[in-house]
């Protein structure tokens, strides 16, 4: 497999993880076309490492607009498509539901549209385990027979765009597959998200902020191993089907801020309990044996992958620590 990939959200955390990958799987075959609208969690500092690259080509663009995004599918006529762009943050979706309707459900509306319009061959909408709701401690893993029982806003038009980009399958016959992914972490994310926030935090001696009593149990998935289960899936996947991608790593989350103060090396009474989210789930947990089947197998364990993450963001504070600041003014505000 070569040729050209149209990836929406490519300017964000999984989605530049991804081009990286692209272009180091197919080398000088690969041609990659990015759409991103550049919101706060979006940003070319994140892909400055392939900018200058002569198969890359970028456009800011909200994906809602089909009109427009139908000129890039006219131009560059991409075999494939990855959607990775979205409204992703819980909290933010509480606050204001309404952005998350347009980019994650009309959005996915119209990248289906030109995908079916212009002869895409097969087409990965980028989900999450979210819509699968929460689990108690007893309850077996998320598998995708799980029935969807999304709990937030966000969760909500996720699931929402997964039923549609599933519907135009069955209906039109347009080659898409679903992936489902647990909590992802390292380079480049943005630090409004559990890991990346307590190690900048941790780096800056200021109070680690941790919902609840801190007993929510996630699975935490490498973003790296994520970015080749999604090429795997692909490559290999069947079309029309779903495929779950976690990294078998449950942890509660205080356990996990734990880790990261004892690798910094910095006291735990940096910890600060906070009120609970609304509608907070208690517990995330992910099946990927189907995904399995296809040769796929997490590589990090989350003890090295923290450590890695870690290092990263004691190395490269020119890029996260504008984007920290100034999630720490709107938190304030």
């Amino acid at each position: 497999m070569s040729s050209t990939v149209l990836v929406t959200g490519g300017s964000g955390f999984i989605g530049s993880h991804f081009i990286r990958l692209w272009f180091q799987r197919f080398g000088k075959d690969a041609a990659v076309i990015n759409v991103d609208a550049l919101t706060y969690a979006g940003s070319k500092t994140t892909t400055a490492d392939f900018e200058q690259n002569p198969n890359y080509v970028f456009y800011e663009q909200k994906i809602e607009n089909f009109d427009t995004l139908g000129t890039y599918f006219e131009k560059h006529k991409p075999e494939y498509v990855v959607h990775f762009a979205a409204e992703s943050h819980v909290d933010r979706s509480i606050e204001n539901a309404r952005n998350f309707v347009l980019s994650n459900v009309l959005g996915t509306q119209s990248l289906l549209d030109c995908a079916r319009k212009y002869g895409v061959k097969r087409f990965i909408h980028v989900s999450t385990d979210e819509v699968y709701g929460s689990l108690l401690d007893a309850d077996p893993a998320f598998t995708e027979n799980t029935p969807l029982h999304p709990n937030s806003p966000y969760s909500a038009t996720k699931a929402g765009s997964d039923l549609l980009a599933l519907a135009y399958h069955h209906t039109y016959g347009s080659p898409v597959i679903v992936t489902r992914c647990s909590n992802n972490y390292g380079p480049y994310q943005f630090p409004e998200k559990l890991i990346p926030l307590m190690i900048a935090n941790a780096l800056h001696d200021l109070p680690l902020p941790v919902y609840g009593q801190g007993t929510n149990v996630r699975d935490w998935l490498h973003v790296s191993d994520h970015c080749k289960a999604i090429l795997t899936v692909l490559e290999k996947g069947i079309l029309g089907e779903t495929y779950n991608i976690g990294g078998g790593n449950e942890v509660r989350n205080i356990d996990l801020v734990n880790l990261i103060l004892d690798q910094l090396k910095k006291p735990h009474s940096l910890i600060q309990y906070v009120t609970d989210r609304l509608g907070h789930d208690y517990r995330y947990a992910i099946d990927s044996s189907k995904l399995k089947t296809l040769g796929w197998t997490p590589k990090w364990t989350l003890h090295e992958g923290l450590i890695d993450t870690i290092h990263w963001y004691q190395n490269t504070p020119q890029w996260w620590t504008p984007l920290w600041e100034q999630f720490r003014r709107k938190e304030k505000s």
